[in-house]
């Protein structure tokens, strides 16, 4: 991945925030009514912050539901889609791949509706450091989501729409338990790069190689550690499972070309895989033999999880890949790429991908799979998240269409929730999206 830089912040803020397409527009959108400034934000915060909020019901209403004002605007919500949609863009590692990449794409039918907007809660502000990094959004319960805003990962309730301060990195941070290489100075000021929640663990990747874990149900940090001292040496991504004994681990994913196993149970590192090019993300096959490697390289690789040697290359991509994720019969996974595509992979013929399915704008930068299988949701840098029905070959989308910046996206566990981070300075939210349902009559007993 792109190597950081201190000015990375502003570079994403200037660069990769919505684009205004006139000067008119301009001033209606970030000065009239809607939160302007960061003493705007504040009110919104701490004053009346749910009226900033959008229900379903406004929705249904004809509300815009991220609160845009569009009936006060110089310009029609179908006009600036259309200019963002020329516009906006694409970050790429090797030039005009995402133009190369559109002759294998299956084409999908769209209009499927799989998930229904429910709610977007502009109350909490979600945030990102690193424009090609965006997993910072989790959910652990249909109600329960994980975020990270500014220097904070906060836990919303959808429930009752208020949130707890979980974890502050703004200053110092230190264990408050002692284990075995658990760094006990702990780190000052650290920016999270990655993050992770499942069950009762939160994993937080930092700019530096930091790796800082919480338990949720315990006070303080358990662990702190640094994957390396290298100077790139960015945790891109973070994964938790239980491994085959029933202990938790954690794989991370580093710039330094770099890939580490965590036990949670005795904190200590495990494993420590090296391959040639700086690694984006990983993920583990269900029944925990397999990892997918993605990274610095258009083509992935498979490896065996225990030896970290490779079983098969993934060929097919033009670009360097941030986001891959199985589905959960552990005969396919999918990977994300800066040419504009996912790629979906069955492991019992790797020779080329089985579906490749296009974004709209850019870059595919996470990926999840619902529990059961149904369904697939792919996020691109922004506007655009699809959602695909997987157990029926990809061939039919959910299109959710807004406006900003993805930090990420989550289905709840029991894939009754859709959670989307958004990042913009006036529109910054989260969204919410419960599944559809057949017998609507049953929902309360779900």
């Amino acid at each position: 991945m792109s190597q950081y830089q201190g000015d990375d912040a502003e570079y994403m803020a200037d660069e990769y925030e919505m684009e205004d397409v006139d000067d008119e527009m301009d001033d209606e959108f970030r000065g009239r009514d809607m939160a302007g400034s960061e003493s705007d934000v504040d009110e919104y915060d701490h004053g009346n912050s749910k009226a900033a909020d959008t229900t379903a019901a406004q929705a249904r209403s004809g509300k815009d539901i991220q609160g845009i004002p569009w009936d006060r605007l110089s310009i029609t919500r179908e006009k600036y889609r259309q200019t963002r949609l020329e516009q906006y863009k694409n970050y790429e590692n090797i030039p005009q791949s995402g133009e190369g990449s559109g002759k294998d794409c299956k084409v999908t039918k769209k209009g499927g509706s799989y998930y229904e907007f429910r709610r977007n809660s502009r109350s909490v502000k979600s945030t990102i450091l690193h424009f090609q990094l965006r997993n910072l959004v989790w959910a652990t319960s249909k109600h329960d989501v994980y975020l990270m805003s500014h220097f904070t990962v906060v836990h919303w309730s959808s429930l009752n729409c208020s949130k707890q301060e979980v974890l502050n990195v703004s200053g110092h941070v230190a264990p408050s338990e002692k284990h075995p290489g658990s760094l006990l100075e702990g780190f000052t000021q650290t920016q999270v790069s990655t993050l992770s929640v499942k069950d009762k663990l939160l994993v937080a990747g930092g700019f530096q190689g930091e790796l800082i874990c919480k338990h949720l149900d315990r006070p303080g940090v358990s662990f702190c550690s640094r994957t390396t001292y290298d100077d790139n040496a960015i945790t891109n991504a973070v994964e938790i499972y239980v491994s085959a004994s029933g202990a938790v681990h954690f794989t991370a994913s580093n710039n330094d070309c770099g890939v580490r196993d965590f036990d949670m149970e005795k904190f200590q590192l495990t494993k420590h895989f090296r391959y040639p090019w700086p690694v984006n993300h990983t993920s583990l096959s269900p029944d925990g033999k397999l990892l997918t490697i993605v990274g610095d390289n258009p083509d992935g690789m498979l490896v065996d999880s225990q030896t970290g040697k490779t079983v098969m290359s993934l060929c097919g991509h033009l670009d360097f890949s941030f986001a891959s994720a199985w589905h959960p019969n552990g005969v396919t996974f999918a990977t994300g790429n800066q040419d504009k595509t996912c790629r979906v992979w069955d492991v019992r013929n790797l020779s080329k991908s089985v579906a490749v399915l296009k974004g709209n704008l850019g870059a595919i930068r996470s990926i999840r799979y619902t529990s059961d299988g149904q369904y697939m949701a792919m996020a691109e840098p922004a506007d655009f998240v699809h959602v695909y029905d997987a157990k029926n070959g990809y061939e039919k989308e959910q299109e959710i269409d807004f406006f900003g910046e993805i930090s990420g996206v989550s289905f709840s566990p029991d894939t009754e929730s859709l959670f989307i981070g958004v990042w913009d300075r006036t529109y910054g939210s989260l969204l919410e999206y419960g599944r559809c349902r057949n017998y609507s009559y049953l929902d309360s007993l779900i």
